[in-house]
């Protein structure tokens, strides 16, 4: 890959595990983590029972309604953003105790978009 850094440009060599990046250069070696917001949406639902917006979006649809009971890893809503469709899943297993908001409702990043009571 050609990296532009510092003003300098080089060709590097990279390895990915999980979200960590190996980057290998004629300077050196170094790492950095890749977070990628969307697969750690509604990590703290699990906690407090919230499953929130990961970024600032339009509300597609959901795939489950209020007394659903859900698994971890479970499509729960698809939302729109940056001109992409992202799936939102289960934090964990529990029961949706409400929808906050609706298809086609513009959302900010971390609104909490529905309620989860824990299994």
């Amino acid at each position: 890959m050609d990296l532009q850094f510092q003003g300098q440009r080089q060709t590097v060599q990279t390895w990915q595990q999980g979200e960590i990046v190996h980057i290998f250069c004629a300077l050196g070696a170094t790492q950095i983590t890749e977070i990628d917001a969307l697969a750690h949406a509604g990590v703290a639902a699990a906690d407090g029972g919230r499953l929130t917006a990961p970024m600032p979006g339009k509300v597609l649809s959901f795939a489950v309604k209020a007394g659903d009971v859900i698994k971890k890893g479970q499509p729960l809503a698809v939302m729109e953003a940056m001109k992409m469709e992202h799936t939102i899943a289960a934090p964990a297993d529990g029961t949706v105790a409400e929808l906050l908001y609706a298809p086609g409702d513009q959302v900010s990043e971390g609104a909490e978009l529905l309620k989860i009571t824990a299994a």
